[in-house]
C-alpha cells in the first residue's frame, strides 16, 4: 500500500512538474469599475495555469478587495486628499494632452515602445476593420461565457413569463439611479408590458412600478442574456453589456449616458441590431414605449444578433483562450520583439522619412541646377558665336 502511494504521489509530481515549472510571476496594476470585472477574469484563467498573481491596489479602492484566495494583494495606503489630489492632476494633465501639448510625450513614446503585446478587447464583428501590427491581438468578447443556472429567485420570475419572455436592464456599475421623473416614467412603460421585467436599480423604488418589474440590486447578467426566455435588453451601451449582447443574440435598446456608450450603440444599431435612444427624451413622446415595442415587435432585431453572434462565435480559439496564450508566450520566450515594428526605435527624422526626402529634394535640386547651368552655358556659348560671326 505504501508502495501504491509512493507511485502515485511520484505520477502527480510528474505531471504538475512542468505546470510549475512554467509558472510567472504576473504583477498587476489594475483599474476601477467593469474594467476590474474583466481584469479579474483573465487574472482568475492565469491563476488556474499555476501563475503567481500580484496586485497593487489603492487603499481606496472599490472593487478590488484586499485579500483573496487566489491572488497576493499589496495595498498602498493613500490618503483621500491626496487621492482627490492625483486625481485633478489627471484630469489637468489629460486635458493638456487632448490640446495637442503632450506633456508625457517622451515617456509615452518610450513605454509604448517598450510594449510586447496589445491585447485589445475588440472584435471585428462590433469594430470596423483597421491595420494592425502582428502583436495586436484581439480578444474582443473574452468575459462572454456559456449562461450557468439562474439563482432560485431568478430562475422563477423568469419562468413565470410566459410566451412572453423577459425583458432585462441594466445601466453598468457606476450608474446606480436615475433622477426620480424618468424613473418613474421607465416604470410606467414596463408596467404596460406583458413581458416579465428584471430592473437593475439601487435607488427608491417609484410608487408607479408594475406587478410584473423586479427591481433589483444585482442580477446574474451574462446568465440572464444567455436564456432563452430573455428577449430585449436595455442597456447603457457599456463595452462588456455590448458584448454580451452579441455574444447571447440578444437585441438592444440602447440609453447611452457617457464615455464610449452612444459610440457603442451606433456601431450596434448600424449593424440592425439596436434601437438607440438618449437619456434626455426617453420620457418624452412615448419614445421608450415606443423604441421596445419596435424592438420586441419586429423581427429584424433579433436576427442581426443572432447572425452577429454567430459570426463572433465562429473563431478558432476562444478569446480567453487567446489571451492567454498571448501572455504566456511573452513569458516563456521573453518578450515578442519578432512581432514588434521597428518603428519605435528609429529616430524621428527616419520615421517620418525625412532623410530620404533631404535627400530625393537634394537630387532634384542639383539635377534642375544642372538642366539650368546647362542652358545658360550653352545659350552663353551660343551668343559668343553670334557676335564673332558680326
Amino acid at each position: 500500500m505504501g508502495l501504491l502511494y509512493g507511485c502515485s504521489a511520484l505520477l502527480l509530481l510528474v505531471i504538475l512538474a512542468p505546470r510549475a515549472y512554467e509558472a510567472g510571476n504576473i504583477l498587476v496594476f489594475p483599474t476601477e469599475g467593469s474594467h476590474w470585472v474583466n481584469m479579474d477574469i483573465l487574472l482568475q484563467a492565469l491563476h488556474s495555469q499555476g501563475h503567481n498573481i500580484t496586485i497593487v491596489r489603492s487603499s481606496k479602492s472599490w472593487y478590488v478587495e484586499d485579500n483573496s484566495s487566489c491572488y497576493h494583494i499589496y495595498t498602498v495606503q493613500v490618503e483621500r486628499s491626496l487621492d482627490q489630489k492625483f486625481l485633478s492632476n489627471l484630469v489637468f494633465q489629460a486635458i493638456e494632452f487632448e490640446r495637442g501639448a503632450l506633456p508625457w510625450r517622451r515617456f509615452l513614446h518610450m513605454a509604448v515602445g517598450m510594449i510586447d503585446i496589445w491585447l485589445m478587447r475588440a472584435d471585428f464583428v462590433f469594430e470596423y476593420p483597421r491595420p494592425t501590427m502582428p502583436n495586436v491581438v484581439y480578444i474582443g468578447g473574452f468575459q462572454c461565457k456559456p449562461p450557468k443556472p439562474l439563482p432560485q429567485p431568478f430562475d422563477d420570475f423568469v419562468q413565470s413569463s410566459g410566451e412572453h419572455g423577459v425583458i432585462i436592464m441594466s445601466l453598468g456599475t457606476f450608474v446606480s439611479e436615475l433622477p426620480a421623473e424618468i424613473t418613474k416614467k421607465i416604470a410606467a412603460v414596463f408596467a404596460e408590458l406583458p413581458q416579465k421585467v428584471i430592473w437593475k436599480h439601487k435607488g427608491a423604488k417609484p410608487d408607479n412600478l408594475g406587478n410584473n418589474t423586479l427591481v433589483v440590486d444585482w442580477m446574474p447578467q451574462n446568465d440572464l442574456l444567455g436564456h432563452p426566455k430573455v428577449k430585449l435588453f436595455v442597456a447603457h451601451g457599456g463595452t462588456n453589456g455590448v458584448q454580451e449582447a452579441i455574444y447571447h443574440g440578444v437585441p438592444v435598446v440602447g440609453l447611452p449616458l457617457f464615455f464610449d456608450q452612444y459610440d457603442n450603440l451606433l456601431r450596434l444599431k448600424e449593424r440592425g441590431g439596436a434601437k438607440l435612444l438618449t437619456i434626455q427624451t426617453v420620457d418624452k413622446d412615448n419614445n421608450f414605449l415606443e423604441a421596445i415595442q419596435e424592438v420586441l415587435n419586429e423581427p429584424s432585431y433579433t436576427l442581426s444578433m443572432q447572425r452577429l453572434s454567430r459570426l463572433h462565435r465562429d473563431q478558432p480559439m476562444e478569446p480567453l483562450d487567446n489571451a492567454v496564450f498571448w501572455i504566456e508566450h511573452v513569458m516563456r520566450h521573453k518578450g515578442a520583439n519578432h512581432l514588434k515594428a521597428e518603428s519605435y526605435r528609429l529616430p524621428w527624422y527616419v520615421y517620418h522619412s525625412v532623410d530620404v526626402i533631404v535627400f530625393v529634394a537634394g537630387a532634384v535640386l542639383l539635377f534642375l541646377l544642372t538642366v539650368f547651368f546647362s542652358i545658360r552655358c550653352l545659350y552663353t556659348v551660343m551668343c559668343k558665336r553670334k557676335v564673332k560671326r558680326d
